[in-house]
Protein backbone atom coordinates (compact mmCIF):
# COMPACT_ATOMS: atom_id res chain seq x y z
CA UNK A 1 0.00 0.00 0.00
CA UNK A 2 1.98 2.61 -1.11
CA UNK A 3 1.35 6.22 -3.65
CA UNK A 4 1.77 4.77 -7.53
CA UNK A 5 4.40 5.74 -9.60
CA UNK A 6 1.83 7.33 -11.93
CA UNK A 7 0.37 8.80 -9.07
CA UNK A 8 3.30 10.91 -8.17
CA UNK A 9 4.01 11.88 -11.62
CA UNK A 10 0.99 13.33 -12.10
CA UNK A 11 1.59 15.11 -8.46
CA UNK A 12 4.52 16.61 -9.79
CA UNK A 13 2.93 17.58 -13.05
CA UNK A 14 0.19 19.38 -11.19
CA UNK A 15 1.86 20.77 -8.33
CA UNK A 16 5.38 20.88 -9.38
CA UNK A 17 8.54 20.09 -8.17
CA UNK A 18 10.36 19.96 -5.80
CA UNK A 19 7.37 18.67 -3.95
CA UNK A 20 6.50 16.15 -1.05
CA UNK A 21 3.82 13.60 -1.04
CA UNK A 22 2.56 11.76 1.67
CA UNK A 23 0.13 8.59 2.31
CA UNK A 24 -2.16 8.77 4.63
CA UNK A 25 -2.83 4.79 4.38
CA UNK A 26 0.79 4.41 5.11
CA UNK A 27 0.21 6.01 8.55
CA UNK A 28 -2.93 4.30 9.03
CA UNK A 29 -1.33 0.75 8.66
CA UNK A 30 2.02 2.00 10.72
CA UNK A 31 -0.25 3.01 13.39
CA UNK A 32 -2.45 -0.47 13.68
CA UNK A 33 0.56 -2.49 13.15
CA UNK A 34 1.49 -0.77 16.55
CA UNK A 35 -1.99 -1.35 18.27
CA UNK A 36 -1.92 -5.20 17.21
CA UNK A 37 1.24 -5.84 18.31
CA UNK A 38 0.22 -4.42 21.87
CA UNK A 39 -2.81 -5.45 22.15
CA UNK A 40 -1.95 -7.96 25.44
CA UNK A 41 -0.62 -4.79 27.06
CA UNK A 42 -1.88 -1.59 28.71
CA UNK A 43 -0.38 0.62 26.08
CA UNK A 44 -1.03 3.89 24.37
CA UNK A 45 0.81 5.96 21.60
CA UNK A 46 1.62 9.40 21.61
CA UNK A 47 3.26 10.66 18.07
CA UNK A 48 6.24 12.14 17.85
CA UNK A 49 5.16 15.51 16.00
CA UNK A 50 8.86 16.67 15.64
CA UNK A 51 9.03 14.06 12.71
CA UNK A 52 6.35 16.07 10.80
CA UNK A 53 3.84 18.79 11.86
CA UNK A 54 1.93 19.45 9.39
CA UNK A 55 -1.77 20.28 10.55
CA UNK A 56 -3.07 17.88 8.03
CA UNK A 57 -1.02 15.49 8.81
CA UNK A 58 -1.70 15.80 12.65
CA UNK A 59 -5.31 15.67 11.86
CA UNK A 60 -5.17 12.28 9.96
CA UNK A 61 -3.01 10.51 13.10
CA UNK A 62 -5.40 11.83 16.11
CA UNK A 63 -8.53 10.57 13.65
CA UNK A 64 -6.46 7.01 14.15
CA UNK A 65 -7.27 7.62 17.80
CA UNK A 66 -3.47 8.30 18.59
CA UNK A 67 -2.32 10.65 20.96
CA UNK A 68 0.35 13.10 20.31
CA UNK A 69 4.16 13.99 22.17
CA UNK A 70 5.07 17.39 21.35
CA UNK A 71 9.17 18.71 22.13
CA UNK A 72 8.06 22.27 22.09
CA UNK A 73 5.21 24.61 23.33
CA UNK A 74 4.77 25.52 20.06
CA UNK A 75 4.17 21.92 18.77
CA UNK A 76 1.68 21.95 21.85
CA UNK A 77 -0.68 25.10 20.04
CA UNK A 78 -0.31 22.78 16.98
CA UNK A 79 -1.84 20.34 18.71
CA UNK A 80 -4.27 21.55 20.20
CA UNK A 81 -5.10 23.15 16.25
CA UNK A 82 -4.97 19.81 15.48
CA UNK A 83 -8.08 18.80 17.52
CA UNK A 84 -6.27 16.76 20.09
CA UNK A 85 -7.45 17.35 23.46
CA UNK A 86 -5.12 18.62 26.79
CA UNK A 87 -5.51 14.81 28.08
CA UNK A 88 -4.42 13.45 24.51
CA UNK A 89 -1.39 15.54 24.59
CA UNK A 90 2.68 14.79 26.32
CA UNK A 91 5.27 17.32 26.38
CA UNK A 92 8.53 15.99 26.79
CA UNK A 93 11.14 19.15 27.51
CA UNK A 94 14.71 19.34 26.98
CA UNK A 95 17.30 22.65 27.74
CA UNK A 96 14.13 25.00 27.89
CA UNK A 97 13.50 27.78 30.14
CA UNK A 98 10.96 27.36 32.91
CA UNK A 99 9.06 29.72 31.66
CA UNK A 100 7.72 27.34 28.50
CA UNK A 101 6.95 24.31 31.02
CA UNK A 102 5.19 26.56 33.28
CA UNK A 103 3.03 27.63 30.10
CA UNK A 104 2.70 24.00 29.49
CA UNK A 105 1.33 23.23 32.95
CA UNK A 106 -1.15 26.26 32.07
CA UNK A 107 -2.37 24.23 29.07
CA UNK A 108 -3.14 21.13 31.42
CA UNK A 109 -1.36 18.49 29.29
CA UNK A 110 1.32 15.58 30.90
CA UNK A 111 4.69 16.98 31.44
CA UNK A 112 7.92 15.12 31.78
CA UNK A 113 11.00 17.06 32.90
CA UNK A 114 14.74 16.15 31.96
CA UNK A 115 16.66 18.08 34.20
CA UNK A 116 17.06 18.04 38.03
CA UNK A 117 17.10 21.74 37.98
CA UNK A 118 13.83 22.13 36.32
CA UNK A 119 11.93 19.76 38.60
CA UNK A 120 13.34 21.13 40.97
CA UNK A 121 11.89 24.56 39.99
CA UNK A 122 8.20 22.74 38.99
CA UNK A 123 8.70 21.07 42.44
CA UNK A 124 8.62 24.64 44.41
CA UNK A 125 5.50 25.85 42.53
CA UNK A 126 3.15 23.04 42.01
CA UNK A 127 4.59 20.58 44.54
CA UNK A 128 2.19 17.69 44.42
CA UNK A 129 -0.59 19.21 43.39
CA UNK A 130 0.24 18.33 39.45
CA UNK A 131 1.89 15.01 38.26
CA UNK A 132 4.73 14.54 36.38
CA UNK A 133 6.92 12.68 34.37
CA UNK A 134 10.70 12.92 34.36
CA UNK A 135 13.20 11.65 31.59
CA UNK A 136 15.95 9.35 33.09
CA UNK A 137 19.21 9.26 30.90
CA UNK A 138 19.91 5.14 31.01
CA UNK A 139 23.33 5.41 29.60
CA UNK A 140 22.51 2.84 26.98
CA UNK A 141 24.26 2.85 23.50
CA UNK A 142 21.23 2.31 20.82
CA UNK A 143 20.79 3.46 17.18
CA UNK A 144 23.88 3.26 15.58
CA UNK A 145 25.84 6.31 16.07
CA UNK A 146 25.96 9.53 18.89
CA UNK A 147 24.07 11.53 16.36
CA UNK A 148 20.95 9.15 16.49
CA UNK A 149 21.62 7.49 20.19
CA UNK A 150 19.82 9.86 22.71
CA UNK A 151 20.39 7.40 26.17
CA UNK A 152 24.18 7.06 26.20
CA UNK A 153 26.38 8.59 28.67
CA UNK A 154 27.15 11.41 26.68
CA UNK A 155 23.67 12.50 25.77
CA UNK A 156 22.45 15.84 27.18
CA UNK A 157 19.08 14.15 27.15
CA UNK A 158 17.44 13.09 30.79
CA UNK A 159 18.45 12.89 34.44
CA UNK A 160 21.46 10.41 34.78
CA UNK A 161 20.63 7.14 36.17
CA UNK A 162 23.37 7.88 38.67
CA UNK A 163 21.70 10.93 39.74
CA UNK A 164 18.36 8.41 41.07
CA UNK A 165 19.00 9.27 44.65
CA UNK A 166 18.79 13.22 44.50
CA UNK A 167 15.49 12.49 42.40
CA UNK A 168 14.30 10.86 45.01
CA UNK A 169 15.43 13.64 47.59
CA UNK A 170 13.47 16.25 45.25
CA UNK A 171 10.49 14.19 45.39
CA UNK A 172 10.08 12.85 49.14
CA UNK A 173 10.79 16.83 49.68
CA UNK A 174 8.07 18.69 48.14
CA UNK A 175 5.93 15.60 47.72
CA UNK A 176 5.83 15.50 44.12
CA UNK A 177 3.31 13.32 42.21
CA UNK A 178 6.14 11.90 40.32
CA UNK A 179 3.97 9.70 37.75
CA UNK A 180 5.79 8.99 34.66
CA UNK A 181 9.53 7.04 34.29
CA UNK A 182 10.65 7.84 30.44
CA UNK A 183 13.77 7.04 28.44
CA UNK A 184 14.06 7.27 25.24
CA UNK A 185 17.27 5.79 24.03
CA UNK A 186 17.62 6.67 19.91
CA UNK A 187 16.31 6.30 17.03
CA UNK A 188 16.65 3.19 14.19
CA UNK A 189 16.06 0.45 17.39
CA UNK A 190 16.20 -2.74 15.36
CA UNK A 191 16.46 -5.04 18.65
CA UNK A 192 14.07 -5.98 21.30
CA UNK A 193 17.08 -6.31 23.70
CA UNK A 194 17.42 -2.27 23.91
CA UNK A 195 13.83 -2.25 24.74
CA UNK A 196 14.13 -4.93 27.51
CA UNK A 197 17.24 -3.11 28.59
CA UNK A 198 15.08 -0.06 29.55
CA UNK A 199 12.60 -1.76 30.81
CA UNK A 200 14.18 -3.46 33.16
CA UNK A 201 16.18 -0.40 34.24
CA UNK A 202 12.90 1.60 34.97
CA UNK A 203 10.91 -1.42 36.62
CA UNK A 204 13.85 -1.32 38.84
CA UNK A 205 13.31 2.55 39.11
CA UNK A 206 9.88 2.39 39.80
CA UNK A 207 10.02 0.33 42.95
CA UNK A 208 11.39 3.39 44.50
CA UNK A 209 8.90 5.82 43.71
CA UNK A 210 5.34 3.93 44.66
CA UNK A 211 3.53 6.86 42.71
CA UNK A 212 4.73 5.57 39.39
CA UNK A 213 2.06 4.41 37.54
CA UNK A 214 3.76 4.80 33.51
CA UNK A 215 6.46 3.82 32.16
CA UNK A 216 7.12 5.81 28.87
CA UNK A 217 9.59 4.08 26.53
CA UNK A 218 10.26 6.59 24.46
CA UNK A 219 10.63 5.64 20.32
CA UNK A 220 12.96 4.83 17.76
CA UNK A 221 11.10 1.80 16.28
CA UNK A 222 13.47 0.95 13.09
CA UNK A 223 12.35 1.41 9.44
CA UNK A 224 13.68 0.28 6.70
CA UNK A 225 15.34 2.82 4.51
CA UNK A 226 17.90 0.76 2.20
CA UNK A 227 16.79 -2.24 0.30
CA UNK A 228 18.54 -4.49 2.66
CA UNK A 229 17.13 -3.56 5.86
CA UNK A 230 14.06 -4.85 7.68
CA UNK A 231 11.67 -3.09 10.01
CA UNK A 232 11.66 -4.07 13.76
CA UNK A 233 10.33 -6.98 15.29
CA UNK A 234 7.49 -5.47 17.03
CA UNK A 235 5.63 -8.77 18.23
CA UNK A 236 9.43 -9.48 19.31
CA UNK A 237 9.10 -6.48 21.46
CA UNK A 238 5.63 -6.52 22.53
CA UNK A 239 6.69 -10.29 23.95
CA UNK A 240 9.16 -9.36 26.04
CA UNK A 241 7.90 -6.20 27.28
CA UNK A 242 4.78 -8.02 28.36
CA UNK A 243 6.89 -10.18 30.38
CA UNK A 244 8.66 -7.64 32.16
CA UNK A 245 5.28 -5.90 32.93
CA UNK A 246 4.18 -9.30 33.89
CA UNK A 247 6.49 -10.02 36.58
CA UNK A 248 6.70 -6.50 37.87
CA UNK A 249 3.06 -7.21 38.64
CA UNK A 250 3.45 -10.27 39.85
CA UNK A 251 6.11 -9.22 42.45
CA UNK A 252 4.61 -5.89 43.15
CA UNK A 253 1.16 -6.24 42.46
CA UNK A 254 1.09 -2.79 40.59
CA UNK A 255 -0.06 -2.74 37.24
CA UNK A 256 1.49 -0.06 35.33
CA UNK A 257 0.76 1.51 32.10
CA UNK A 258 3.27 1.77 29.31
CA UNK A 259 3.67 4.36 26.75
CA UNK A 260 5.80 4.69 23.19
CA UNK A 261 6.70 8.12 21.40
CA UNK A 262 6.42 6.65 17.44
CA UNK A 263 7.59 9.48 15.37
CA UNK A 264 9.34 7.86 12.26
CA UNK A 265 8.02 4.72 12.22
CA UNK A 266 4.12 6.17 11.89
CA UNK A 267 5.29 9.06 8.76
CA UNK A 268 8.37 7.75 6.93
CA UNK A 269 7.96 5.17 4.75
CA UNK A 270 4.56 7.53 4.01
CA UNK A 271 6.70 10.25 2.54
CA UNK A 272 8.64 10.77 -0.58
CA UNK A 273 10.14 13.91 -2.08
CA UNK A 274 10.16 14.11 -5.20
CA UNK A 275 12.47 16.63 -7.60
CA UNK A 276 12.85 17.35 -11.49
CA UNK A 277 16.50 16.58 -13.08
CA UNK A 278 18.02 19.91 -13.77
CA UNK A 279 21.72 18.93 -15.18
CA UNK A 280 24.29 16.31 -15.62
CA UNK A 281 27.59 17.19 -15.21
CA UNK A 282 29.73 13.63 -17.12
CA UNK A 283 33.52 13.61 -15.77
CA UNK A 284 36.17 11.03 -16.32
CA UNK A 285 35.37 9.51 -13.17
CA UNK A 286 31.76 9.80 -12.46
CA UNK A 287 28.23 11.88 -14.09
CA UNK A 288 27.23 14.47 -11.52
CA UNK A 289 22.78 14.86 -11.47
CA UNK A 290 21.93 17.84 -10.26
CA UNK A 291 18.59 18.63 -9.12
CA UNK A 292 16.41 21.13 -8.21
CA UNK A 293 16.19 20.60 -4.32
CA UNK A 294 18.95 20.42 -2.06
CA UNK A 295 20.17 19.70 1.67
CA UNK A 296 17.77 22.68 2.46
CA UNK A 297 14.91 20.45 2.10
CA UNK A 298 15.99 16.95 2.55
CA UNK A 299 19.27 17.20 5.20
CA UNK A 300 19.19 13.70 6.21
CA UNK A 301 22.54 12.42 4.64
CA UNK A 302 24.53 15.72 4.86
CA UNK A 303 23.35 15.58 8.82
CA UNK A 304 22.71 11.83 9.37
CA UNK A 305 24.70 10.06 6.52
CA UNK A 306 21.13 8.64 6.42
CA UNK A 307 20.69 6.64 3.02
CA UNK A 308 17.41 7.13 1.09
CA UNK A 309 16.35 5.13 -2.06
CA UNK A 310 16.13 7.13 -5.11
CA UNK A 311 14.02 5.77 -8.02
CA UNK A 312 13.88 7.27 -11.59
CA UNK A 313 9.96 7.59 -12.40
CA UNK A 314 10.00 8.57 -15.99
CA UNK A 315 13.10 6.40 -17.28
CA UNK A 316 11.97 3.16 -14.57
CA UNK A 317 13.42 0.97 -17.63
CA UNK A 318 16.66 2.59 -18.61
CA UNK A 319 19.81 1.06 -18.69
CA UNK A 320 21.38 0.77 -14.59
CA UNK A 321 24.20 3.67 -14.31
CA UNK A 322 26.09 4.86 -11.77
CA UNK A 323 25.79 8.41 -10.26
CA UNK A 324 26.51 10.88 -7.93
CA UNK A 325 23.52 12.53 -6.98
CA UNK A 326 23.68 16.48 -5.87
CA UNK A 327 21.55 19.14 -5.05
CA UNK A 328 21.32 22.75 -6.26
CA UNK A 329 22.56 24.77 -2.92
CA UNK A 330 25.85 26.33 -2.80
CA UNK A 331 27.20 23.68 -0.15
CA UNK A 332 28.45 20.46 -0.47
CA UNK A 333 24.73 18.55 -0.65
CA UNK A 334 25.44 15.06 -2.12
CA UNK A 335 21.99 13.17 -1.54
CA UNK A 336 23.94 9.86 -2.80
CA UNK A 337 27.50 8.85 -4.20
CA UNK A 338 27.97 6.17 -6.50
CA UNK A 339 24.27 5.22 -7.09
CA UNK A 340 23.06 2.95 -9.31
CA UNK A 341 19.82 4.13 -11.29
CA UNK A 342 18.51 3.34 -14.62
CA UNK A 343 20.00 6.08 -16.77
CA UNK A 344 19.03 9.23 -15.74
CA UNK A 345 18.62 12.50 -18.33
CA UNK A 346 17.53 15.95 -18.15
CA UNK A 347 14.34 16.36 -17.34
CA UNK A 348 13.63 12.80 -15.46
CA UNK A 349 11.57 12.84 -12.17
CA UNK A 350 13.29 11.28 -9.08
CA UNK A 351 11.03 10.12 -6.02
CA UNK A 352 13.45 9.85 -2.75
CA UNK A 353 12.01 7.40 -0.53
CA UNK A 354 11.29 6.87 2.98
CA UNK A 355 11.23 10.73 3.67
CA UNK A 356 8.47 11.65 5.42
CA UNK A 357 9.77 12.20 8.84
CA UNK A 358 12.50 14.86 9.37
CA UNK A 359 12.55 15.97 5.27
CA UNK A 360 10.20 19.26 5.70
CA UNK A 361 10.22 19.17 8.93
CA UNK A 362 14.11 19.84 8.97
CA UNK A 363 13.70 22.49 5.99
CA UNK A 364 15.23 25.67 5.25
CA UNK A 365 15.17 28.56 2.71
CA UNK A 366 19.07 28.70 3.19
CA UNK A 367 20.42 30.29 -0.35
CA UNK A 368 16.71 31.80 -0.59
CA UNK A 369 15.64 29.02 -1.69
CA UNK A 370 11.75 28.37 -0.98
CA UNK A 371 10.36 25.43 0.89
CA UNK A 372 8.36 23.09 -1.41
CA UNK A 373 4.68 22.49 -1.44
CA UNK A 374 3.37 19.44 0.13
CA UNK A 375 0.61 17.28 -0.66
CA UNK A 376 -1.25 14.27 0.81
CA UNK A 377 -2.83 11.58 -1.11
CA UNK A 378 -6.08 9.72 0.90
CA UNK A 379 -8.23 7.26 -0.35
CA UNK A 380 -6.58 7.72 -3.83
CA UNK A 381 -6.96 11.44 -3.91
CA UNK A 382 -4.23 14.06 -3.82
CA UNK A 383 -4.98 17.22 -1.78
CA UNK A 384 -2.27 20.43 -1.55
CA UNK A 385 -1.77 20.69 2.69
CA UNK A 386 1.03 23.56 2.17
CA UNK A 387 1.75 25.70 -0.88
CA UNK A 388 5.02 26.11 -2.12
CA UNK A 389 6.96 29.65 -0.44
CA UNK A 390 6.97 32.37 -2.28
CA UNK A 391 9.78 35.57 -2.00
CA UNK A 392 7.20 36.81 -0.34
CA UNK A 393 7.06 34.37 2.15
CA UNK A 394 10.91 35.42 3.31
CA UNK A 395 10.48 38.82 3.16
CA UNK A 396 7.60 38.85 5.76
CA UNK A 397 8.83 39.55 8.52
CA UNK A 398 11.35 41.25 7.55
CA UNK A 399 11.25 45.18 8.05
CA UNK A 400 12.89 47.41 5.44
Amino acid sequence: MSVSKEELIHAAATYGTPLYVYHAESITRQYQKLMDAFSQLNARFFYAAKALTNLSILRHVRSLGCSIDCSSINEVKLAFKAGFSADQILYTSNSVSFEEIREAVSLGVSVTIDSLSNLEKFAKTYAGSYPVGVRIRPNIMAGGNTKISTGHVGSKFGIPVEQVEALQQLVQAYGLQLRTLHIHTGSEISEAAVFVQGVTLLLELAGLFPSVTVLDLGGGFKVPYRPDEKEIDLAAIAKAVEKSFTDFKNKTDRQLEVWFEPGKYLVAQAGYLLATVTVLKPTDTICFVGVDTGLNHLIRPMFYEAYHSISNLTNAEGAPTTYQITGNICETDDFAQARTLPEVREGDLLAFHTAGAYGFEMSSSYNARVRPAEVLFKDGQPQLIRRRESLDDLLIQQIN
